[in-house]
């Protein structure tokens, strides 16, 4: 039985031998972070004091630890942002600031943030945000006018929609674009889903086709002049030149359609001939609010005209009409030969 405690007491001591150069390392104060003068750059010119510690091995692990940062951060490496054949790549630096805090922090608590920080969480106002990008991103046609427009003027930086660490970015993606969009446009998200709507989630359509998110001189930044310039781009056949034309079509497409989606066929507003009946009176009817009686077409009964389509039974060139007769606009040819 002696000799039993005689062995339990050396293995205890062995084991508080073994255990006291770990306790030391534990109570004596990290090297400060980045500080290691023989590190290597791992993905871009002069990242080694980023790269120091945030390297291959930094993914969250759901503890508040020191490193707790967003999921493969070296993917940078993988996007436009970390091609190291290009003059103009950035570094860790020139978008996070040189962060000296942050990097010479020493000890086990959480280090200070950085000097620009892109999380959703950050307390970086989204002008200094949307500044470090634009010290590239703002000579070109595409964002000379965000200043002023309406995601700047409302604080929406450019890491609300971008993902620059990302392999992928979804913004920049036809079919995630709309995703990222919906976010915030939540009621456009919900017109989307309505059976008569422009093929976004088929994703042969994607905002971008007809919005310049970082600003636009047109209004709801349409990426032509005007919303009609913009829905031309690719419903030509629209456009005319047209001997008569019908001027909503030329002055906004949305006094009848619904661009995101509607309940109705063809984006329309309401149903014909309800749709018309905001600016027109039927043959016959009673004048509606503040618009007088159109009188009886000669020679044509009342009855049932609006049957069916409606106004659309007879004036199928809605958007312009090229016939002769400027009397009866928006008919088609064929209609005076009965």
């Amino acid at each position: 039985m002696r000799f039993v405690r005689e062995i339990l007491t050396v293995c205890a001591v062995i084991g508080t031998l073994a255990a006291m150069p770990a306790m030391a390392a534990a109570d004596a104060p990290k090297k400060a972070l980045g500080a290691d003068p023989n590190a290597k750059d791992l993905i871009l010119k002069g990242d080694a004091k980023c790269t120091g510690c945030h390297d291959e091995a930094d993914e969250p692990t759901g503890a508040s630890t020191m490193l707790e940062l967003n999921p493969s951060v070296l993917a940078i490496g993988k996007t436009k942002h970390g091609t190291t054949a290009d003059k103009r790549t950035p570094t860790c630096v020139d978008c996070h600031g040189e962060s000296e805090k942050h990097r010479l922090h020493t000890g086990s608590g959480k280090p200070p943030v950085v000097d620009r920080s892109f999380r959703k969480t950050s307390t970086t106002p989204a002008d200094a945000r949307s500044g470090t990008c634009l010290t590239c991103h703002d000579k070109d046609s595409k964002r000379h006018l965000w200043a002023g427009s309406a995601h700047e003027s409302r604080d929406v930086a450019c890491n609300a929609c971008h993902q620059v660490h990302a392999k992928k970015d979804k913004v920049r993606d036809k079919r995630t674009q709309s995703e990222v969009c919906f976010t915030c446009h939540k009621e456009q998200r919900s017109q989307i889903n309505k059976q008569s709507h422009h093929p976004i989630l088929e994703g042969k359509v994607s905002c971008s086709d007809c919005h310049n998110s970082h600003g636009s001189a047109g209004p709801k930044l349409m990426k032509r002049d005007s919303v009609v310039e913009t829905c031309y781009t690719c419903h030509m056949e629209k456009r005319g030149p047209f001997v008569h034309n019908h001027q909503p079509v030329n002055d906004d497409c949305g006094n009848c359609h619904m661009p995101h989606g509607t309940s109705a066929d063809n984006l329309l507003k309401a149903r014909a001939p309800m749709v018309c009946y905001q600016c027109h009176s039927g043959h016959g009817t009673p004048g509606l609010a503040g618009i007088a009686p159109v009188q009886a077409v000669a020679g044509k009964a009342n009855t049932f005209i609006e049957q069916g389509r409606g106004c659309l039974n007879c004036h199928t060139e809605i958007h312009g009409s090229n016939n002769p007769n400027g009397g009866r606009n928006l008919l088609p040819p064929a209609f005076f030969l009965q």
